[in-house]
């Protein structure tokens, strides 16, 4: 059953409760802490991404196309849309003989208000490339072209759930998951993609896995050593200015590391301990995730006084009224269950 996670103020009286799920689960697969069930199957949405880039960095993808690490950083991003993130989708297509035209995320006004503004008032129009998908969809096309020679050409289009590259990441991510694939209910994302559901704590167990994936075949292993280093030197690329998932990253050094997904989701490893973690608000209030992230990794005593000082913006976001004056207080009310393993 759901438990109340966070809670809307205004003023001194409670408004409205956000309610969900957290499972932090170790390498092991063994559950550290839960609120909720942390068995709650929902949809991964764009917490998946790192896991979607195994598959092109297992074939040493990076090494074929001379992907750095913005580049990787970028395939696993839900970008802001920034002229860097556009301009960083455009290098990794030419790097794979192709352009914008290929991609078929679609196209959506970008997630920065102030380059969102601009664009508007200089009449710029925008472009998939600005879309927040476009790395994971460059991404893909990229897989598409290396696994070619064994696949043979094929008029179906890269975004449709029985393409090879679809299934290549849907076997992927049901083996970092260990849920059989067939268990993996698909749906279709905002940028037309599959999108996966699994139980939360086996999404928590792959982003184990991604930061310490020991245990691993070596080739996958390195794919997720490659993927979460590429992210912890530029994590602008992962998200970008004034957003959590890149704030997190900054701020810890990239002891943690943390994705977004649409729908009050989240997911984040702790490479050094091993451990992963996913999140979901079930009303899929995006205000109330990341309040619930940051007081998880205060009861874990994961992050220091001053890193939560300089992530308190996320932690205890004020709410403001049209006159920019705060009325109120989002404020996180969970307590982890802790468990001996």
């Amino acid at each position: 059953m759901a438990q109340i996670l966070v809670e809307a103020l205004r003023g001194a009286k409670t408004e409205s409760l956000h309610r969900g799920h957290i499972a932090v689960v170790n390498a092991n697969h063994e559950l550290i802490a839960s609120v909720g069930d942390s068995a709650y199957h929902t949809f991964a949405r764009s917490t998946a991404k790192p896991l979607q880039a195994i598959p092109l960095l297992e074939m040493n993808g990076d090494l074929h196309f001379q992907f750095d690490d913005k580049m990787i950083a970028l395939l696993c991003a839900s970008h802001n849309g920034e002229d860097s993130h556009a301009a960083m989708a455009n290098q990794i297509l030419h790097r794979i003989g192709l352009d914008e035209g290929a991609l078929q995320c679609g196209v959506h006004d970008p997630f920065h208000l102030p380059t969102a503004n601009r664009l508007k008032e200089t009449r710029i129009p925008n472009t998939p490339l600005r879309n927040n998908c476009s790395g994971k969809h460059s991404g893909m096309l990229a897989l598409s072209q290396l696994l070619e020679p064994s696949i043979g050409a094929t008029s179906e289009p890269y975004v449709s759930s029985s393409h090879p590259i679809q299934l290549r990441m849907l076997d992927i991510i049901a083996q970092m998951c260990d849920v059989p694939a067939e268990q993996i209910d698909l749906g279709t994302d905002g940028c037309g993609v599959p999108v996966f559901a699994m139980p939360l704590e086996s999404l928590a167990y792959a982003y184990a896995r991604l930061g310490k994936p020991t245990g691993l075949p070596e080739q996958r292993a390195q794919a997720c050593r490659r993927i979460v280093g590429a992210i912890t030197q530029q994590p602008y690329y992962i998200a970008g200015s004034d957003r959590f998932d890149t704030r997190l990253i900054e701020v810890t050094q990239g002891r943690i590391i943390g994705k977004m997904g649409a729908e009050g989701m989240f997911a984040l490893t702790i490479p050094e301990k091993g451990w992963g973690a996913a999140f979901k608000i079930e009303d899929g209030t995006m205000r109330a995730i990341y309040p619930a992230v940051m007081e998880t990794l205060v009861q874990l005593d994961l992050l220091n006084q001053e890193e939560i000082l300089l992530l308190e913006e996320f932690y205890h976001p004020k709410v403001l009224n049209c006159h920019n004056t705060v009325v109120g207080e989002i404020r996180p009310l969970l307590k982890l269950n802790r468990y001996t393993v």
